[in-house]
């Protein structure tokens, strides 16, 4: 019974909170976006150009910590693009995205061959290069002494990097500042109605800016969580994986929420947790599922989502519109 608790609940729990570490961090990075009227498709393409500034600058610097401030500079730099394009020039926020994801793809694997000669790849990082888990007071003798609930302070809530606890941290964070505070009322605001935030006087390109700038600080978190905050200790070419859709999914899933984005992602994490978990067990009846079977059922739910098969989730009402005021 224990083994089975350890092996089918704990693990997979424990691996939940690992891989739902970025994607939460990049649904509150899309919903701060997304909130002020921005759709941010380009949410792969931050997480990519943070995952790799950050291993960069720390293999250069051996300090995990200022990879984390270059890759903050480095979305905050991204975001800008993105609103220069949609906001200054009322581009086309998709395409704009679009663009984004697929020069940072491209961009990313030739300053690493260029820097590193290593086909893209950064140097393995060590030591101080790369946040290290954090062991809680007495978590290895609980996790030993105290069945059940001693492997989840030991296991779940354990171990962990800083990255992993500051990202749940800004959950609550993020809820309080969108639904207490003037920034975030008018935020939302500017989402829903901007010409009425404009008619108070309240500019709403500078407000979209700054929801770009928060949107750009949360992605580099989630990128230097990636590449040197979790399990891997350096970047690799496309290490994104399609995060950043499976994030914007999570945050549809939740309705522009942090709380209940979170959720989202945490069954994203969990699909994926069971199913490197399940690769090659025998399954009594059906047998070896296939490997590639597996992988895909994030990303499935990720069309199923985005595709409006699970409840109706209502945007705010002038995202992806650019505002003009000779139009309005």
């Amino acid at each position: 019974m224990l083994d089975f608790w350890f092996n089918w609940v704990i693990l997979p729990l424990d691996s939940m909170m690992r891989l739902s570490t970025p994607l939460v961090l990049l649904a509150l990075a899309g919903m701060f976006s997304e909130r002020s009227g921005v759709v941010n498709i380009a949410l792969d393409g931050k997480l990519l150009a943070a995952a790799f500034a950050s291993a960069s600058a720390a293999a250069v610097t051996g300090s995990a910590w200022i990879g984390l401030l270059a890759a903050i500079a480095t979305t905050i730099m991204v975001a800008m693009l993105h609103g220069f394009a949609t906001i200054t020039h009322k581009g086309d926020q998709i395409v704009s995205g679009m663009a984004i994801n697929i020069l940072v793809a491209g961009i990313t694997v030739i300053l690493g061959r260029l820097w590193f000669n290593q086909g893209g790849q950064t140097p393995n990082l060590r030591g101080d290069a790369r946040f290290q888990g954090i062991d809680f007071p007495g978590a290895a003798w609980i996790q030993e002494n105290v069945p059940f609930v001693g492997s989840v302070y030991g296991e779940i809530l354990s171990g962990h990097s800083v990255m992993l606890y500051l990202a749940y941290l800004m959950v609550p964070i993020s809820w309080y500042v969108l639904f207490h505070t003037r920034f975030g009322l008018r935020l939302r605001a500017v989402g829903e109605n901007p010409a009425a935030v404009d008619t108070a006087g309240i500019s709403v390109v500078a407000m979209r800016y700054k929801a770009l700038v928060v949107c750009g600080i949360l992605a580099g978190f989630a990128g230097t969580y990636l590449a040197i905050g979790g399990n891997t200790a350096q970047f690799m070419p496309n290490m994104s994986a399609g995060k950043g859709y499976i994030a914007l999914a999570a945050l549809i899933f939740g309705k522009w929420r942090p709380v209940q984005a979170m959720m989202g992602c945490f069954l994203f994490g969990l699909l994926e947790a069971y199913a490197i978990r399940l690769q090659g067990v025998e399954i009594m009846g059906i047998g070896t599922v296939p490997v590639q079977f597996i992988e895909m059922v994030p990303y499935v739910l990720t069309v199923v989502l985005l595709a409006g098969f699970i409840g109706r989730a209502n945007p705010p009402k002038s995202v992806g519109v650019p505002y003009s005021k000779e139009r309005e």
